[in-house]
């Protein structure tokens, strides 16, 4: 028996030692759950790659309309040209040699101003405009996922910490019980094996005690990991846990605001835009083309007109240009048929887009139900368990009950209390799952 308690003696001094040495190592900060989602927006790289993808489309949309801008290039040429032979009796005689001026060069430049091509670079600009969109609508998303799982964490460390204090105070009320007991064996009260009994529990609260404080340790990892803080800070995270959690509004209400804010709605109601502007930019292939062009170059030797001139000599041209595709009445057939089916099968895609929103947003709302009636039983359930304690600690020191009814009274009032306080921190998740259907967090 001596030996057992100093084994439990060293492991508890070791364990607290451990604990003292991480504690000087570690950077402790206490943190607000909105303070996590500034770290979260500001840090998080997944949410840094989607401000890039924004920023891309913003590219996208500044080179869209930079067409609208002409066309201007500028070209040169230079050659050594070799003499003409010309074959007076055939390919298979020796031809005469005709002389030619053997430098050759040009240079010069041309313009095209696009007055109307199917009005497809308006098109291609909305297009953009609409990628843009969808963009910032996916970034919108992922920043909402990711702050709802930091919650998670953030709450997970809460629930721990409010577990471990728990624990701690059980720990130490089975200490002061132990005490007692065992002064009763002295009185040759109780038998031995009720001092083991309750030393062993002793023995698993302390041990459930360390897988305690390495969940706090996995925890505030995975939080630090997303708010982008170094892996040695501990984030003590500050919340009212005695504050009211808000009051369910109708279920309509969630649903139309789901339907007006919601980020998935948003980016599959835009991306159906979206192939609707590609259909008719695949239609607008049917259609001619009319634009200004203007050209001058310089030329040596002069060969443009009869007579030859071998000097260098300057032609320029200026006008409008008109072309009418007309193989796109039928190459674009099947083009056009292809993007029409693929605008029709975002509209489904849409559709079902919203219903998994609507069915999301009624589990959210179901279980966020469901949470606030598990928090008034566990309430009564702690009332009940309490009391349950007092008569059974009562009459077992009375001699009236056996130490497993008061091992279990303890185990179901310390439950008791664990699953009340899991059961506010769960609503308050649930709570956050529900503001992230409806496109609020």
């Amino acid at each position: 028996m001596y030996y057992n308690n100093k084994k439990l003696v060293l492991f508890s001094c070791a364990f607290f030692l451990f604990n003292s040495v991480n504690a000087q190592q570690n950077t402790k900060i206490s943190m607000s759950l909105n303070q996590i989602w500034e770290k979260v927006t500001a840090n998080n790289r997944t949410i840094q790659m989607q401000d890039l993808s924004v920023k891309r489309t913003v590219e996208g949309i500044k080179d869209a309309k930079a067409e609208r801008l002409p066309e201007i290039s500028a070209e040169g040429e230079y050659a050594k040209v070799s003499n003409m032979p010309i074959y007076d009796n055939g390919l298979f005689h020796t031809p005469s040699q005709f002389e030619v001026v053997h430098t050759s060069y040009s240079f010069g430049g041309n313009a095209y101003f696009n007055l109307y091509n199917g009005n497809k670079t308006n098109i291609k600009i909305a297009e953009e405009k609409k990628e843009n969109e969808i963009a910032i609508e996916h970034r919108n998303l992922t920043t909402a996922e990711i702050k709802l799982r930091a919650t998670a964490y953030f709450l997970d460390l809460q629930r721990s910490n409010i577990f471990k204090a728990l624990l701690l105070k059980d720990i130490s009320d089975q200490e002061k019980q132990l005490e007692e007991i065992r002064q009763l064996l002295k009185n040759g009260v109780v038998l031995k094996s009720d001092v083991l009994r309750v030393t062993l529990k002793l023995s698993r609260q302390k041990m459930a005690l360390v897988q305690l404080n390495n969940d706090l340790t996995i925890a505030n990892q995975k939080l630090n990991i997303l708010t982008g803080l170094p892996d040695e800070t501990v984030i003590e995270p500050v919340a009212d846990t005695a504050a009211d959690l808000p009051v369910l509004k109708p279920y309509a209400t969630y649903l139309s605001d789901a339907m007006a804010h919601s980020f998935a709605y948003k980016i599959s109601e835009k991306e159906t835009e979206l192939r609707k502007l590609e259909l008719k930019n695949v239609k607008a292939n049917v259609s001619f083309k009319l634009g200004l062009f203007a050209t001058y170059s310089y030329s040596y030797p002069q060969i443009f007109i009869y007579p030859y001139s071998i000097s260098l000599y300057g032609l320029g041209m200026a006008g409008v240009k008109a072309s009418f595709p007309i193989s796109a009445l039928y190459h674009n057939t099947h083009k056009a048929r292809a993007a029409g089916l693929k605008y029709q099968q975002q509209e489904v895609e849409h559709s079902d887009t919203e219903d998994k929103i609507r069915q999301e947003v009624n589990e959210a709302y179901l279980r966020y139900q469901e949470s606030l009636t598990r928090i008034d039983v566990a309430k009564e359930n702690i009332s009940q368990a309490t009391e349950n304690l007092r008569i059974v600690n009562n009459t077992y020191f009375n001699q009236l009950a056996l130490v497993t009814d008061l091992l279990d009274a303890d185990t179901q009032l310390l439950q008791t209390r664990f699953d009340y306080a899991a059961a506010r921190i769960a609503a308050q998740l649930q709570f956050y799952q529900l503001q992230k259907a409806i496109g609020n967090l």
